[in-house]
């Protein structure tokens, strides 16, 4: 099947390749898809996305007068189709639902550590030949109340992480998982209960209409002064400014991010010869006590191949007509 490869990264194109065993003529396109890049898939049966591309309505149109039937994700998060006018348009949609929780999960709690014990501003003193210790005073993880809002697979691979820091667990989803609380001793609890015991919180949770912004200002105010805030999943979760005020108020005390709701056009992309557009982020760069990595959680060599080859598997589903068990249903 030949398949235009959308927003194709030097990261990720040895996996592909190695997966696809030239099963699939895939054209590689460094280009992210919309209305004026559309046209590059032309000649294709399907197309490939990442999480930058935009399949919107008017760009689904022109697809489907260009023959295109089939769209394969190579994310989990499908917020970039418009799976509506997909179905009107009958072009099936599949996705990689799981790569790596352990990936997302770990570099969670690397994040954690980092800004706990200070690793960045102590490795850049060191390079200075500065060996003072002081200002590098963290905290044992050990006996402190980690709140984890949403408790699926990443969160779940969580929860048996901080277990074995010693951490006390609590969480809030919509679904109790029952394993983690008998194995790891997670309690589940409302949102407002968590927000206000944890030391530390992180969002293992999708972005959907109700989960837009549910880290705001309201929300912030009734944390714990000095309490520590990691969000690996989806920049909307939280809102950027109110983060960045009570930063200045120190009610939040670290803020460790790997994702931007204005990520797209930065992350992914070599702007060191650029002057800086966004304020926003630039304002987060300025503190001492926030850690920004772009989009990474994901990138383990385990996740890239389980994502290349779950993409290369839902192509083999839509050539030979078989229903995908990743095709996304609305």
């Amino acid at each position: 099947m030949t398949t235009a490869v959308f927003s194709i990264y030097k990261f990720e194109k040895e996996y592909l390749l190695k997966a696809n065993t030239e099963k699939h003529e895939l054209l590689l396109i460094e280009a992210r898809l919309s209305e004026t890049s559309v046209s590059l898939a032309d000649g294709c049966e399907a197309i490939s996305l990442f999480t930058g591309d935009k399949a919107t309505a008017p760009v689904l149109e022109t697809l489907f007068k260009m023959g295109i039937k089939y769209i394969a994700l190579r994310s989990a998060g499908f917020n970039n189709v418009d799976l509506i006018k997909a179905k009107e348009l009958h072009i099936k949609v599949a996705r990689v639902p799981a790569y790596s929780p352990y990936a997302i999960a770990e570099h969670t709690v690397a994040l954690m550590l980092a800004l706990n014990r200070k690793l960045i501003r102590a490795h850049h003193q060191v390079m200075d030949l500065n060996f003072s210790l002081d200002g590098l005073v963290g905290f044992d993880m050990n006996g402190k109340t980690v709140g984890i809002i949403g408790t699926g697979k990443i969160g779940s691979v969580l929860a048996r992480i901080l277990h074995g820091f010693g951490c006390k667990i609590l969480a809030h989803d919509t679904q109790e998982n029952k394993e983690i609380i008998e194995r790891y001793q997670v309690e589940y609890t409302s949102s407002k209960s968590l927000c206000e015991q944890s030391d530390i919180i992180t969002l293992p949770v999708p972005l959907t209409e109700k989960t837009k912004y549910i880290i705001n200002k309201s929300y912030i105010d009734r944390m714990k002064p000095g309490v520590m805030l990691i969000n690996t999943s989806r920049g909307g979760l939280v809102n950027t400014k109110d983060i960045i005020n009570t930063l200045k108020s120190r009610q939040i005390g670290f803020f460790g991010m790997d994702v931007y709701e204005e990520e797209e056009g930065l992350f992914f992309e070599d702007h060191s010869e650029d002057i800086l557009q966004d304020d926003t982020i630039a304002r987060l760069m300025t503190f001492k006590n926030v850690l920004i990595t772009s989009h990474q959680a994901f990138l383990t060599d385990t996740a890239l191949s389980k994502i290349a080859e779950t993409t290369v598997y839902n192509l083999d589903c839509f050539e030979t007509k078989r229903k995908s068990e990743n095709e996304i249903s609305v």
